[in-house]
């Protein structure tokens, strides 16, 4: 039997959604589409404007960036709110799938080939839980519970708990951005809004030198993010490359944090579309030697496999092995 499948994945700066045909296990995409996020007053409004000329679909999930709670999502960097009642009015189904987007990436990792992953840390692998840590337009983790047969995802908002700094310089990022933020999460530092925080920082310090003409000129005309580090690597300014490396340090210290609270023995999945794009960068040892230094749990830490995500259809992927789930479980449509 083969299954239409709508699936998409929210996010702060891009909405992307994908008609899937499923058929024994196989998932091949029929048409998907991006849309700026911020440019629209809803999800709604989107399905509608992709799925016009769609035939019948059979089962739709959807992977939000924020927490789902009985069915209902308020949007962390977008002033929205996705309510599953709604999206099941606007497409005519009994009732949808809506779930955080790093469930969704979760879910998508059982899809993925070795060759959708870069390797960080061979470690050893061990039967246990895993984890996945995501920096994007925000940052967002899940935790992959091993429950002695399987790997169950169960959501995390732990990229809003607060930033830990682990040195003088950091700590002087973390007094930066308190007096501008009040509350100072891991999010304001890990995630597109957060690198240029870090660059802020380092620029208005004063101490590293001043930003040139062409820099200031591409910062206003481009995402600011993606100008930081296109010039990092090309080590075209000294503040862009500390501001990277300072990225990739607290990146690997997070992501280190993480393996611990959960003791993800069996790995860490690092996802989003910033790692893809600074996977030159994370492959240095700058994140793994933060990711290891854990103290008198350093060992522990070392043995841990740490994988990246390449594949930037992982959470789309996701989202549609959401909806098969949902056709074949009686379980509630949405994930508190």
């Amino acid at each position: 039997m083969t299954e239409r499948i709508l699936a998409g994945d929210i996010g702060g700066t891009n909405t992307r959604l994908g008609l899937f045909s499923v058929s024994r296990g196989r998932y091949r995409l029929l048409c998907g589409e991006t849309f700026p996020s911020q440019k629209y007053d809803g999800l709604e409004t989107i399905v509608r404007e992709f799925i016009r000329d769609q035939k019948t679909i059979d089962a739709a999930c959807f992977g939000v960036a924020g927490p789902v709670i009985k069915g209902m999502v308020k949007t962390t960097n977008l002033p929205w709110t996705i309510q599953a009642t709604s999206l099941e009015k606007t497409l005519d189904l009994p009732r949808i799938g809506l779930v955080n987007d790093l469930i969704a990436n979760a879910y998508g990792i059982f899809l993925l080939k070795k060759n959708d992953f870069g390797t960080l840390n061979v470690g050893r692998v061990k039967q246990g839980s895993s984890a996945l840590i995501a920096a994007g337009t925000g940052l967002g983790q899940a935790i992959l519970f091993w429950d002695g047969k399987r790997h169950i995802p169960s959501p995390s908002e732990g990229g809003h708990t607060e930033f830990g700094p682990k040195t003088l310089l950091e700590m002087d990022l973390s007094h930066y951005l308190f007096d501008r933020f009040g509350h100072v999460s891991y999010e304001r530092v890990l995630s597109g809004p957060g690198l240029l925080n870090i660059y802020q920082f380092l620029r208005e310090s004063g101490k590293y030198g001043r930003e040139p003409a062409w820099l200031s000129a591409r910062m206003q005309q481009e995402d600011p993010a993606k100008v930081i580090t296109e010039t990092a690597r090309l080590g075209k300014n000294r503040m862009c490359a500390m501001a990277l490396d300072l990225f990739a340090s607290i990146y690997g210290a997070a992501a280190g944090n993480l393996a611990l609270q959960v003791m993800s023995v069996r790995g860490i999945y690092v996802g989003g579309g910033i790692a893809t794009n600074i996977f030159w960068k994370l492959k240095d040892g700058t994140f793994m030697k933060a990711f290891r230094n854990k103290g008198r749990l350093s060992e522990v830490v070392a043995d841990i496999p740490v994988k990246v995500i390449l594949n930037d259809r992982t959470a789309l992927l996701g989202a549609a092995y959401g909806a098969v789930k949902l056709l074949k479980s009686p379980s509630p449509a949405f994930q508190d």
